[in-house]
C-alpha cells in the first residue's frame, strides 16, 4: 500500500501511521477496513474516543438532520439550541440520577484544553501554584498539561523547564505492600519535606497511557481526606476512563468520591467528534466572562450527538450490564492467556474495557501488536516503555467480534513467544524473580 504521500508531506511527529501502516477508508461499528478492502477488528477505538464505535447510526443520522436543517456549527460560547438540549440533557441523565452539582465549562476541543482549565482554575481558587501529580500520569501535551504528565518521552520535547508540579508515587507503584498514600500524608504533614502547599492534586483513577495501572478505592477514598484536610482541590482526570469506559458514567463513581473538578473529553461526543468539558463545583465557579476562552470552545455538532448518546445509552443501566459481561469476558480470556503462555511472563490489569496484558520481556507487547495487525487486529500498546498490550474496544463491540480478536492476539502471542530467543526468554525469567533464575 502506497504511504508515500505520508511520508514525504506529513511531519515526522505522525505515530499511530507507524504502527497500522495502511491507508485506512471506512470504518463503521468495531470494524476498519482500508483502501484494499482489507478489514480490521477494532481494539482500538480512537484511544478511547469511540466508545460507541465507529460511524453509529444511532448517533449519525441526528448529526445529519442537524447539519441539514442548518443549524449552528460555531457559535463560540453563545447560546444555541444544540447546547441548550446536550445541558438539559446532561443535567437529566447523568448529574441528577448520581446527585452530583456542577456546573459546566466547554473548553477548547481537546482534552489537554479541559486539563488545562482545570490546572488554571484551581490555582485561581486556591492561590497557590503547586499541583501534585502522580508517577506515570498523562494528562496532555500542552504546556501545563505536560508539567502533569511524567513520562520523559513527552516531557523532553517541552523545551522549556515544567514547574509547578510535584510527583508523587501512584498507588502501587512500589508494590502492593507499600501505602503511598501514608507517604504522601507524611509530606504534607511535615513542613520540611519540600513539599510547597499544593493548590490542587490531579489524578487518573486508571492510568490508560501510563500501563493501565488501577487506583484501589481504598487509596481513592484516602486520596480524598488528605484534599479536604489539606485544602487541596481534588481534579479527576476522567477523559480517557470516562464515559463508561470502567463500566459507570464516571470512573469513581464506586469509589463514593466527590471530585471538586472532572474533565472530561473523548468519548464525551460519543461521534469521535472534538469535545472537552471541566465539571465544576458551582462554589469553585469564580472565573470572570470570558476569563478563559478559545474560539472553538463549544462544538455543537458535538452536543448534537452527545446528547443522543446519554439519551440512547445511560438512561437506564442496561448499558452498564452489558459493559460489564463483555468485561468478564475480556479479563477471563486474558487470564487464560497468561496461564497459557508461562514462558512470557505475562500478567493482566485494568477496570471495565480498558485492560492491559504485561510482559517482563522487553519489546514483547509491541511485536504482538504488530503481529495482530497482520491478521487484522487494531490494538496499542501504552506502559513506560511500552510493555502493555492495552486493550481499549468499542463498549458496543458486538461479543462474536470481541471473541474473535482475542484469538487473534492469542494466536499472535503464542506466535511471538515461539520466535523469541531463548535467551532472551531466560533473562526475562531471571528479571521476574529478582536476579535468580528458577
Amino acid at each position: 500500500m502506497d504511504l508515500n504521500i505520508f511520508d514525504r508531506l506529513e511531519s515526522e511527529v505522525r505515530g499511530y501511521v507507524r504502527s497500522f501502516p495502511v491507508v485506512f477508508s471506512k470504518a463503521k461499528g468495531s470494524l476498519l477496513f482500508d483502501e484494499e478492502g482489507k478489514q480490521y477488528i477494532d481494539l482500538f477505538a480512537g484511544a478511547g474516543t469511540l466508545n460507541y464505535g465507529h460511524n453509529n447510526d444511532v448517533l449519525k443520522q441526528p448529526l445529519l438532520d442537524y447539519v441539514a436543517s442548518d443549524g449552528v456549527v460555531h457559535g463560540l460560547d453563545m447560546a444555541t439550541s444544540a447546547k441548550k438540549a446536550f445541558l438539559e440533557t446532561f443535567e437529566r441523565v447523568i448529574l441528577k440520577p448520581r446527585n452530583m452539582q456542577y456546573s459546566m465549562q466547554f473548553t477548547g476541543p481537546t482534552g489537554t484544553n479541559a486539563v488545562e482549565a482545570a490546572l488554571k482554575l484551581a490555582r485561581k481558587v486556591k492561590q497557590r501554584q503547586n499541583i501534585v501529580s502522580f508517577t506515570h500520569g498523562f494528562h496532555g501535551v500542552s504546556g501545563g498539561s505536560l508539567a502533569m504528565t511524567a513520562n520523559s518521552k513527552y516531557r523532553d520535547a517541552a523545551g522549556v523547564s515544567l514547574a509547578n508540579t510535584a510527583f508523587i508515587p501512584y498507588d502501587g507503584y512500589f508494590g502492593p505492600d507499600v501505602d503511598t498514600m501514608s507517604y504522601f500524608e507524611r509530606m504534607l504533614e511535615d513542613r520540611s519535606s519540600g513539599l510547597d502547599a499544593p493548590a490542587a492534586v490531579i489524578v487518573e483513577t486508571v492510568q490508560g497511557e501510563g500501563g493501565v495501572n488501577v487506583a484501589t478505592q481504598r487509596w481513592l477514598k484516602e486520596l480524598q481526606r488528605l484534599c479536604r484536610r489539606h485544602d487541596m482541590l481534588l481534579i479527576i482526570d476522567d477523559i480517557q476512563v470516562g464515559c463508561g469506559r470502567t463500566g459507570t458514567f464516571f470512573s469513581f463513581e464506586a469509589a463514593g468520591i466527590e471530585p471538586d473538578l472532572i474533565t472530561l473529553s473523548k468519548s464525551l461526543s460519543g461521534f469521535g467528534l472534538p469535545m472537552a468539558m471541566v465539571l465544576i463545583k458551582p462554589e469553585l465557579d469564580v472565573w470572570k466572562p470570558g476569563e478563559h476562552n478559545g474560539t472553538f470552545r463549544g462544538n455543537n455538532l458535538a452536543f448534537v450527538t452527545a446528547a443522543k448518546a446519554l439519551e440512547t445509552y445511560w438512561a437506564d443501566d442496561r448499558f452498564t450490564q452489558s459493559i460489564a459481561g463483555k468485561a468478564t469476558l475480556l479479563r477471563d480470556f486474558l487470564e487464560n492467556m497468561v496461564h497459557s503462555h508461562p514462558e512470557a511472563g505475562l500478567s493482566v490489569r485494568g477496570r471495565g474495557l480498558i485492560q492491559g496484558l504485561v510482559s517482563d520481556i522487553p519489546g514483547f507487547s509491541n511485536k504482538v501488536a504488530a503481529q495482530a495487525f497482520k491478521h487484522g487486529v487494531v490494538i496499542e500498546t501504552s506502559g513506560a516503555n511500552d510493555e502493555v498490550l492495552k486493550f481499549l474496544p468499542a463498549l458496543t463491540i458486538e461479543e462474536v467480534q470481541l471473541r474473535q480478536a482475542l484469538d487473534v492476539l492469542d494466536r499472535s502471542v503464542a506466535d511471538v513467544v515461539a520466535a523469541q530467543p531463548e535467551q532472551k526468554q531466560a533473562n526475562a525469567r531471571v528479571i521476574k524473580f529478582g536476579g535468580k533464575a528458577r
